[in-house]
């Protein structure tokens, strides 16, 4: 086995040992728990943008963009703009890598590879900061609820030039809303891409630490995920990713497309 490999081995075998660990998976809920009533996630940002991520679900979400390769990444949930650009230096940095494989020119006005962000509420500080940056040629933003018929539309319409697809939903995590985001645009999502579905962890911690919030354990993204794939076995519930992040938003949030 060459050097590669073995390392590759080793690490597959970290994951198996990190899923067979109850204990650890439990305490890591329980940091996250204590973590919440502070708003860790708020604390971080991406090129000056506030993200509201978690350091290890930004870390996963690259791995999975190296490995799909999209040329279009759909986003429900705006907020601040920081994952919107996130995601744009990801996408920035495949067309970089294209380019110096090919011995071409990249023109980084002209790209190839887009986000849209959809939001009921774009709020005009956060549109104008999101238009100002150097990435937003990379940049769409369609307001309006992501389970509006005319907003579906308008995305179906956007998504029909391009071939490889990655979907991300984190806006109104009720079970209803969710269910119907997965509904309208994991089938989108293309074969081997993933739909990856944030703040699962609803479901497995205290309904007090949602506040006034009006989803909570039972009505929450992961009870929508695991609705939706009753119904959908074209996907399927990657847990090693989850497994091996151990602090994440989004346990069973990760749904690879094997149809």
């Amino acid at each position: 086995m060459n050097p590669n490999d073995a390392f590759r081995a080793e690490v597959e075998a970290n994951i198996d040992g990190l899923m067979e660990d109850t204990d650890l998976q439990a305490l890591s809920r329980v940091w996250i728990r204590e973590a919440t009533p502070y708003k860790w996630s708020y604390n971080f940002s991406w090129f000056g943008r506030p993200a509201i991520q978690l350091p290890n679900d930004a870390w996963a979400l690259q791995e999975l963009v190296w490995k799909v390769r999209p040329d279009l990444i759909i986003e429900t949930g705006i907020a601040h703009g920081g994952s919107l650009i996130y995601s744009a230096s990801l996408l920035a940095l495949l067309d970089l890598c294209d380019a110096t494989e090919k011995g071409e020119m990249l023109d980084p006005r002209k790209p190839k590879r887009k986000v849209l962000g959809i939001d009921i509420d774009i709020r005009q500080h956060n549109r104008d900061a999101i238009e100002a940056h150097p990435l937003f040629p990379r940049i769409e933003m369609i307001e309006g609820s992501s389970i509006a018929e005319e907003t579906i539309t308008k995305v179906r319409e956007m998504a029909s030039g391009y071939k490889r697809i990655l979907v991300c939903l984190d806006s109104n995590h009720t079970h209803d809303h969710v269910l119907a985001e997965l509904e309208a645009y994991a089938p989108m999502v293309t074969p081997e891409s993933y739909c990856i579905v944030f703040d699962t962890l609803i479901e497995d911690t205290p309904a007090w630490l949602g506040g006034e919030r009006p989803w909570g354990p039972g009505n929450s993204p992961k009870s929508a995920v695991h609705a939706y794939l009753k119904n959908n076995p074209d996907f399927e519930i990657d847990s090693r990713i989850d497994k091996k992040l151990l602090i994440t938003v989004a346990p069973d949030g990760f749904l690879k497309r094997i149809g």
